[in-house]
């Protein structure tokens, strides 16, 4: 039987909830970023346009949360470096936290493509960096050509 609505817990994730509530949870994770800057000195590995970008602030807030629960949660038997547990995870997200295209300056994301439109995802699939599945039959790692495609030259 699935929990009643006063039983069930709140939502997680920022978009679920009502828009004064989102607004206050981005305030609030701006603000433990900009400690987390500060005090972790990530000022070389997150920039300043991170709020931009969907998967930094996915990343951000999970480690929010990770720190709220560790620092702040109930202590768990057998998880007494829960704390030290923690830093480790921040410095190992350290490297996915600059988004690449965000090296020299911030560039928006591209957009994604409509799902429902075949006629501009498959253009998309075949020259969009951030895809690293191939059809069966396609050889991995090669743009999704097949060896055919290879020896007959450039598409028209």
């Amino acid at each position: 039987m699935p929990p009643t609505p006063a039983e069930a817990p709140p939502p997680r994730r920022v978009g679920h909830r009502a828009p004064s509530e989102r607004r206050a949870c981005r305030r609030e994770l701006r603000t433990w970023v900009q400690w987390l800057r500060r005090t972790a000195e990530l000022h070389n590995d997150l920039p300043p346009c991170w709020y931009r970008h969907r998967w930094t602030r996915e990343m951000l807030t999970a480690l929010h949360l990770g720190r709220l629960r560790t620092y702040a949660g109930e202590k768990t038997p057998g998880r007494e470096l829960a704390e030290a547990e923690w830093i480790n995870t921040l410095h190992a997200s350290r490297p996915h936290m600059k988004p690449p295209a965000c090296a020299g300056g911030h560039q928006e994301p591209p957009p994604p493509p409509d799902p429902g439109a075949e006629e501009e995802r498959e253009p998309y699939l075949a020259t969009s960096g951030d895809t690293r599945h191939h059809r069966p039959g396609e050889a991995p790692g090669r743009g999704g050509a097949t060896a055919d495609d290879r020896r007959s030259g450039p598409p028209l």
